[in-house]
């Protein structure tokens, strides 16, 4: 084989490692070698990990599960999810007790719910093969009456990677902040935690070097990391060896509290979508993992445009230093985006926005992490007649974008809308809903045209007159991936 056939597959192989399989079959040769334009597959198999979803007796965690119907897909295929192994009290492994299993997945175009109350809801490994894989979706919702933390904390399953950035952390006095780390692997992942505050690195060695068990999941707490009570902190997850799922449970005992997904990866220009019209505070984390400093100009991207955030123009980012900035209410009744761009140098950057709703002993937190563009297509599972909106925002041309409601978890038939957002602005659209739904429904979101689109889902449920919510940003789904020809055929390697 000669050598861009070995860097071909090498590619592809990595490729493969994060976001499936997609089997490469290239025509006969019909005379000259070499490569020939990309080809768009889906993929054909997809992990998706999620974290055990909480440590409290009053919790009532639900999971959706959905599939997008995906063109070129085999007729075949299954999807599931199964716990994780639990720790024995000496520290070792070992397997849980057989269990029906959260839910069953359902074909391709509808979701599948199920449900798991109290404080022993394991974490749970997620696998999709065929028809299934692309563009799988599990989220993870959970209702906590009371305690640290109450209120409704949500979580897109992720899949498995070696390398994630969590803007947003603390280990102040009434925070409390576990790193979950799942390994959905034969062999055991070595992962380093790295804690950086407004002053930078924290320094400490207990980070380094956490065995993550084959099947396993660890919830990490922060404190146990460092001395230091920070109000903000950056966590970088590195994996020497292995992959791992990683999310962050960040709980206040005043605020309520949720889940912080990883900011996307370091970039010059980041968009954090979706901030909901009545926040009433609205703080920005940010930090550099360079040898830098970054300069930032920060936008509001409203319904009516761009908006330069009075006494908050721009914002200076030491090198290797977290730093916060207090918006207040910035959106002003509106809902919004916020965007970040270099004033001058691009320098990468990573970044996520704490959200609190409400007044006085009825607040609620939520996090909004920096985000990548819907793509070819982006997936939200979970989504009810009532309690669920939908952002959408261009920040640089105007664009148009599909929305398809799925058919109902119990019942109800499909429904499509088409909206155009204006140039710089962000809107919340009026969701399409399934005619005759019943049980909850999935979104998917195709741009048709124009530019780059970040969208984010809110779900809200009041309780007692706390506004609980939670918001997930919906970057793509990872159902293709992009393969380029060759006149050889190379499928049999992969197997």
């Amino acid at each position: 084989m000669n050598r861009p056939a070995l860097s071909l597959l090498a590619g592809v192989v990595a490729l493969a490692a994060v976001t499936g399989f997609a089997e490469m079959k290239a025509p006969a040769a019909s005379g000259a070698g070499g490569s020939k334009a990309a080809a768009v597959l889906p993929v054909e198999r997809t992990s998706l990990l999620c974290p055990a979803p909480s440590t409290s007796d009053l919790a009532d965690t639900s999971y959706t599960s959905f599939s997008p119907v995906t063109e070129g897909t085999d007729s075949s295929g299954k999807a599931e999810l199964q716990s994780a192994t639990e720790e024995s009290g000496d520290g070792t492994s070992s397997k849980s007790k057989p269990a029906k299993p959260v839910l069953e997945p359902k074909a391709p175009g509808t979701p599948a719910t199920g449900d798991k109350s109290g404080a022993d809801a394991p974490a749970l490994l997620g696998t999709a093969e065929g028809k299934y894989a692309p563009g799988w979706t599990v989220q993870e919702t959970t209702e906590v009456a009371a305690g640290n933390g109450r209120g409704l904390q949500g979580v897109n399953c992720t899949a498995p990677d070696t390398e994630f950035w969590f803007p947003g952390a603390s280990t102040a006095a009434g925070r409390t902040d576990y790193v979950h780390l799942t390994n959905p692997d034969d062999s055991a992942a070595v992962v380093d935690i790295q804690l950086y505050g407004k002053d930078g690195d924290l320094k400490s060695t207990v980070g380094e070097g956490i065995t993550v068990e084959p099947h396993a999941s660890e919830p990490i707490l922060l404190s146990t990391l460092t001395d230091d009570q920070e109000t903000d902190l950056t966590v970088h997850v590195s994996v020497r060896s292995g992959r791992v799922g990683a999310s962050v449970r960040a709980l206040d005992s005043k605020l309520g509290g949720d889940w912080l997904a990883a900011s996307t990866d370091p970039a010059g220009s980041l968009v954090m979508p979706g901030i909901p019209k009545d926040a009433t505070s609205v703080r920005l984390i940010a930090f550099t993992p360079g040898d830098s400093d970054a300069d930032l100009k920060v936008r509001l991207s409203s319904p009516t445009g761009m908006i330069t955030p009075a006494g908050h123009e721009t914002v200076h980012v030491k090198a290797g230093m977290t730093t916060a900035v207090d918006l207040g209410d910035v959106t002003r009744g509106d809902p919004g985006s916020l965007v970040l761009t270099p004033t001058d140098q691009s320098v990468p950057i990573v970044a996520a926005l704490k959200v609190v709703r409400g007044k006085g002993s009825k607040q609620e937190t939520a996090f909004i992490p920096a985000t990548s563009p819907v793509g070819k297509r982006a997936t939200s599972a979970d989504n009810s007649a009532k309690g669920s909106t939908l952002s959408l925002a261009a920040p640089t041309r105007t664009a148009t974008v599909k929305v398809t409601a799925s058919a109902g978890s119990g019942g109800g038939t499909p429904l499509s809308k088409t909206y155009t957002i204006k140039a710089g602005t962000t809107e919340d659209v009026e969701l399409p809903v399934p005619a005759g739904l019943k049980g909850t429904y999935a979104l998917t979101l195709e741009p048709q045209s124009g530019g780059p689109v970040y969208a984010a889902r809110t779900l809200s449920a009041t309780e007692e007159g706390v506004p609980g919510f939670t918001i997930q940003t919906l970057p793509d789904d990872r159902g293709t991936v992009s393969v380029p020809e060759t006149d050889e055929d190379l499928s049999v390697l992969q197997k």
